[in-house]
């Protein structure tokens, strides 16, 4: 990465972030080989100590999340089947998605986590936080783990933040696969904007401009899919022009950020080519977009280790330093323009369409 970035980023601290990294995490014991492996959280981790994070932020620990935060995202008859067949067994519940002993105790804590923080951010102690856990979450739907995920730790902080008093919540979801759970939690609720930017066509197949939500919730499901091979050029397009009108005309009183690090352009899965320091000023961009409402970050995936390491780094200090304009406006990209087209025309008719530019 450029040597002048982190120089970039040492500016004086204008907000209060809490961080939540917990052992328990490591628990999630991976097969031989699996890329959802341990090593994930400890690059992290060696990152956030090299940084001096400990030493400014207010660390909240991680909690098991309750039966009925959990039912507020989940199917019962699902948590029940977890409840019973994971807890000290090892195993596949897809050829992706595996468990170890402690499995299921990591994944309460995740979701549990990424609660603990909202909690504490609806309670005035933190405008921002990182709950950077493990298993991570977003494929997994309201009846089915899948895709590395167990449960959805975002939706299930969404939920939380709805029933501790926010009106509305955005989802801001940058991993490089389409969040299939989250969308399908949130399908038919307007309490809830989902936001993707996805590599498409790719795993796990969802993610298509023309899928919006349906009912009450028509119009608050915005996906922005991306080809193979897009970077900052294409994703600064989207989010100037697209994600953060979107952000302001919702007006959310809560950010959730559904934070992969696998568009990087480092990372062995997929074919996007972010730099460290495009989620630098994408977090800039939502923050800008969400004015003084609080923002949390849920890790998602992310396979090489120093993109990903270096990345999250990027996030916390964006979360962390005083609000900035973002760096101006955002060239225009022929690729970006043809996909916001299309997702203006999806729109049309919906709360939304005019905030979308092109």
């Amino acid at each position: 990465m450029p040597s002048n970035y982190w120089r970039a980023a040492l500016v004086p601290l204008g907000r209060r972030l809490g961080l939540l990294l917990d052992d328990i995490s490591l628990e999630h014991a991976e097969p031989q080989g699996h890329p959802e492996r341990a090593e994930r959280l400890r690059a992290i981790a060696r990152e956030v100590d090299a940084g001096g994070f400990w030493d400014r932020c207010l660390r909240v620990r991680s909690r098991p999340a309750t039966r009925g935060e959990l039912e507020a995202a989940h199917a019962p008859r699902l948590l029940d089947l977890l409840e019973q067949d994971l807890p000290g067994h090892e195993g596949h519940i897809d050829a992706d998605t595996y468990y170890a002993p402690k499995s299921w105790e990591a994944a309460l804590h995740a979701a549990g986590g990424a609660v603990a923080l909202v909690e504490r951010a609806q309670a005035g102690d933190i405008e921002a936080g990182a709950a950077l856990v493990r298993p991570p979450g977003h494929h997994a739907t309201g009846d089915r783990p899948m895709g590395f995920c167990l449960l959805n730790n975002v939706a299930v902080a969404a939920r939380a933040a709805l029933a501790g008093g926010a009106r509305r919540v955005a989802i801001v979801d940058w991993d490089l696969h389409h969040g299939n759970g989250t969308q399908e939690i949130f399908w038919q609720d307007p309490g809830v904007l989902y936001v993707s930017t996805h590599q498409y066509p790719f795993y796990p197949g969802t993610g298509a401009v023309d899928e919006i939500g349906e009912g009450p919730g028509r119009g608050y499901t915005l996906n922005v899919p991306l080809p193979a091979g897009a970077g900052d050029a294409e994703y600064e397009h989207v989010f100037a022009r697209a994600i953060g009108p979107a952000l302001r005309a919702y007006a959310p009183d809560f950010l959730l950020i559904s934070a992969g690090f696998d568009a990087h352009v480092r990372d062995p899965i997929g074919q996007m080519r972010l730099s460290t320091g495009a989620f630098h000023r994408l977090t800039h961009r939502l923050r800008d977009a969400v004015g003084a409402a609080p923002v949390v970050a849920v890790l998602e995936g992310g396979y090489d280790l120093e993109g990903l390491a270096s990345s999250n780094r990027a996030m916390l200090d964006a979360l962390e330093g005083p609000a900035a304009t973002p760096g101006g406006a955002a060239k225009a990209h022929p690729v970006a323009a043809r996909v916001l087209g299309a997702l203006r025309a999806a729109l049309a008719g919906t709360p939304l369409e005019g905030a979308i530019g092109s």
